[in-house]
């Protein structure tokens, strides 16, 4: 059987959300920031930083192996995201339309 990964659960505004791989590096190079350190900053500063973007469709990059690594761009919202969130057309700079999360 195969080992579960290592998860911590928290509870934002009434709503259970699990992060995978709390002690993943995000960052190592210059500082050693995990996956759960950029998750608890990014809930400390987003009052500020969700009233900015609020309404507007986002481009989301994934950086699977860390910030240092390559980066992607997902093709389309997740399914599985779908049920949580809203998404909306944007423009992209070849003139076609991609489906993004707005905030």
């Amino acid at each position: 059987m195969a080992k579960e990964a290592a998860s911590e659960v928290l509870s934002i505004e009434g709503r259970e959300v699990r992060v995978t791989h709390p002690d993943k590096l995000y960052f190592s190079v210059q500082a050693r920031i995990s996956k759960l350190d950029l998750v608890r900053y990014y809930l400390s500063v987003a009052p500020g930083a969700l009233g900015a973007i609020q309404d507007r469709p986002i481009v989301l990059k994934r950086f699977v192996n860390g910030a240092e690594s390559e980066a992607f761009l997902p093709e389309a919202c997740a399914r599985a995201a779908a049920l949580l969130v809203t998404s909306g057309n944007a423009v992209i700079p070849s003139g076609r339309t991609a489906e993004e999360v707005v905030v």
